[in-house]
């Protein structure tokens, strides 16, 4: 016989063998998929029973604090002690759901609805939260690294509008992309809230105005200075990445900070020991925001001035110029008002301990 049929026969039962047993393992494939169907519907029913309680507990806890404020305070000893304790345990168990809430589905606020729709963007373990929040660190990073050295490169080339137009377009995609990365980094428990998210959504008007400014004598003008404030301002983000991560990281072994928080554009309470080292970067920024403003409204006061944004760009420097440094005084103020109040309690509290033992 031929030795080539003689191979291609045994080829075939090698193949048919192969086949064989490739079926026996696809049954254990169905039987393993199926029983992860089964614990997926599981879950789901579970998770929704959990968030169902917490909001039937939630509903109830606010019935009781509305017959609470009914309640006379200073009645009785007995009664204000039991309306202390039940606060005091009311408060404790919000705690508590918070915590039961980390690895539990979310739904999306507002602008993760209008921007994804429906889709969950909720991560239920630790190990995805970290991978994710890391990323966005990394994001700030890199971008601030890049949006630097264009800044530079147009810090001594003027020639070219298309590099600027780079730059503006780098500058709308990433605080964009910020503002979708942050929400859905609030919606997994990570507290950057108030004005830092709102300034991020500023910036991104701020960036695309910029992006369509027509090459004009009011744009030339102003393009040197831009690209300057832009330099330094990637040059202060990349500082307090840094600085912070390793402030956080301390916090965080600590337990003194949440596991979600992330570094921010601004001044934050538990950045304190770090003061006398960022305040006088960042209020620079803020200040040289203020004067790109100031230069922004005599462009728009000039004859020369035809372009609709000068005037634009001038009230959005100015709306975050002073809501960076008014935020950023806040903190300082009320970190201050903290701190003094806490030498105070040690103080008397050590003055009561002496006259006990006297």
């Amino acid at each position: 016989m031929d030795e080539g049929l003689l191979e291609g026969e045994a080829n075939l039962k090698s193949c048919l063998e192969d086949w064989s047993d490739l079926n026996k393992e696809f049954t254990q494939l169905e039987a393993t998929h199926d029983r992860y169907k089964k614990v997926l519907e599981d879950l789901w029913d579970i998770q929704k029973k959990c968030v169902t309680g917490i909001a039937h507990h939630r509903y109830r806890m606010k019935q009781i604090t509305e017959k609470m404020t009914k309640i006379k305070e200073n009645s009785k000893p007995e009664t204000d002690e039991a309306l202390k304790r039940l606060r005091s345990e009311m408060q404790q168990r919000k705690s508590q759901f918070r915590e039961m809430e980390e690895c539990l589905p979310h739904k999306n606020g507002l602008y993760l609805s209008i921007i994804l729709g429906s889709v969950s963007v909720s991560l239920l373990n630790k190990e995805d939260k970290f991978a994710y929040k890391y990323n966005y660190e990394t994001f700030k990073a890199t971008v601030s690294y890049i949006s630097m050295a264009l800044s530079l490169v147009l810090l001594f080339v003027s020639d070219y509008r298309w590099l600027d137009a780079v730059l503006h377009f780098l500058l709308v995609w990433y605080y964009c992309t910020l503002t979708i990365r942050e929400n859905i980094l609030m919606v997994n428990g990570s507290r950057i809230k108030g004005w830092w998210v709102t300034h991020h959504f500023i910036s991104t008007v701020c960036a695309a105005l910029t992006l369509i400014w027509p090459d004009s004598y009011t744009y030339k003008y102003f393009r040197g200075q831009y690209s300057l404030f832009c330099c330094y301002l990637s040059f202060l983000y990349i500082v307090q990445f840094f600085y912070q991560k390793g402030a956080l990281y301390r916090l965080r072994a600590l337990g003194q900070r949440h596991e979600m928080d992330i570094t921010v554009e601004g001044f934050m309470s538990w950045m304190w020991k770090g003061i006398s080292f960022l305040l006088p970067f960042l209020f620079a920024g803020y200040f040289f925001q203020l004067y790109n403003a100031y230069v922004l409204y005599r462009l728009s006061q000039d004859p020369q001035c035809k372009e609709w944004q000068v005037s634009f760009l001038a009230i959005i420097h100015l709306i975050l110029s002073v809501g960076n440094i008014t935020t950023t005084l806040k903190v300082v103020v009320d970190k201050l008002r903290t701190d003094r109040r806490q030498q105070l309690t040690t103080k008397y509290r050590f003055n009561s301990h002496e006259k006990k033992d006297s």
